[in-house]
């Protein structure tokens, strides 16, 4: 009975029983299995994953008291290779299908011994590093645990970000960089990871060299791209709030230039975000006659913003399939979109060679035989203008 109730008396009898199985990791998980049933795992549960990890209880700052008795059958005396790392992996996933409740005691565990990475050596961190990847990769571990990585003193030295390298490279090897980003984003951990460097080097550039040289090209990759859907997200934000207030049209363009500049967003891109956040500022009518008149009054009015930024026959394209979208899902604009296109022609916003190409072959297939029937009269005209002034420029020449 004592035993039940005294760390010491606890830590023996693992040690104990470890010490008996050796190094057979599947004579161990037996032996803890089974010693569930005589042990209070529940009440102890940070002593038995102190010696499973470190081999001993751990003191505060992460060095094993130096009177404590110990066992080599642990994480820490263990071979620093992925396979180990996996057999290891395996002995706490039986363990935690086995005692449900250890569950949580187990993230605890691996949240204090990240706090604890400086008092580990290079060798201990670097297995603690790959056992966590597997175990964040088989649903073990929540990557909430990774919130620790974030303490200011191990990211001023370089620890969090060194450990991130070999967590983030057995992740990925266990499953790939698509699943480590859901389990990220789940935990609204997806756009935290800069902060494993210092307030000064939180940026993409730097973020990117140093993953990409410790091999990480896909990690650098998706943090490139959170980055430009962060800034996207937030352009269109503040365009909405600026066109809400009435903000001048040369204060909007600037901003978005700046922005465009600074976070190096494509202008196609911009012209979405601007069609969209113009088309989101209205409470459109729900009658099919009606929303057609009302369209082409609020667009008019915003032309001089669009033609600001279809500079290029692409972004032109880019807005026309973007109508075409927007009529297609929204049923009251099925009728309007030629009125809408023959509008940003005249406005300047669009030019023929992009209508053509698009009416030829670069339309979407959502609604295209409304559309193409709706746009061929003008389509024609647009072909017979062009022939004219041809025919015109020959005869000038």
């Amino acid at each position: 009975e004592k035993e039940r109730f005294d760390p010491t008396q606890f830590q023996d009898c693992i040690i104990q029983g470890l010490t008996e199985t050796g190094t057979d990791l599947e004579a161990v998980a037996k032996f803890l299995d089974a010693s569930g049933a005589k042990l209070d795992y529940r009440r102890y549960a940070e002593t038995l994953f102190d010696i499973l990890v470190a081999g001993g209880m751990l003191a505060p700052g992460g060095t094993l008291a130096d009177d404590m008795t110990r066992t080599n059958v642990c994480v820490f005396a263990a071979q620093e290779d992925l396979e180990t790392m996996q057999a290891f992996a395996q002995v706490f996933n039986k363990l935690i299908r086995r005692y449900k409740y250890l569950e949580k005691g187990f993230e605890d565990e691996v949240k204090k011994l990240l706090l604890f990475l400086k008092g580990f050596s290079e060798s201990e961190r670097n297995k603690l590093a790959m056992l966590t990847g597997i175990l964040l990769a088989n649903g073990t571990l929540n990557a909430s645990i990774l919130n620790s990585l974030y303490n200011e003193n191990l990211v001023k030295e370089g620890v969090s970000a060194a450990f991130a390298v070999k967590l983030f490279k057995s992740w990925i090897n266990e499953k790939d960089i698509n699943a480590v980003a859901v389990s990220l984003r789940k935990v609204n951990m997806d756009n935290r990871l800069m902060e494993l460097f210092p307030a000064n080097k939180q940026s993409v550039e730097h973020f990117s060299k140093y993953f990409t040289e410790a091999g990480l090209k896909e990690l650098s990759e998706y943090v490139r791209n959170q980055q430009t859907i962060g800034a996207r997200k937030e352009l269109q934000k503040e365009l909405q709030e600026q066109m809400s207030r009435g903000d001048p049209f040369k204060d909007i363009i600037l901003y978005v230039k700046e922005e465009m500049k600074k976070n190096n967003i494509s202008e196609q891109t911009v012209v979405a975000i601007i069609w969209s956040s113009v088309m989101s500022t209205v409470e459109w009518n729900k009658k099919e006659e009606l929303v057609a008149e009302q369209a082409i009054k609020h667009l008019k009015q915003y032309s001089p913003l669009l033609a600001a930024f279809t500079t290029q026959g692409q972004s032109e394209l880019t807005l026309l399939l973007k109508i075409q979208e927007y009529c297609y899902d929204n049923i009251h604009f099925m009728k309007a979109f030629q009125k809408i296109v023959v509008l940003f022609y005249k406005a300047e916003v669009l030019s023929e060679e992009p209508i053509l190409k698009w009416y030829k072959d670069a339309h979407l297939a959502k609604g295209k035989s409304v559309f193409l029937e709706q746009m061929k009269k003008f389509v024609e005209w647009l072909k017979n203008a062009e022939e004219e002034s041809e025919s015109e420029a020959e005869e000038g020449d």
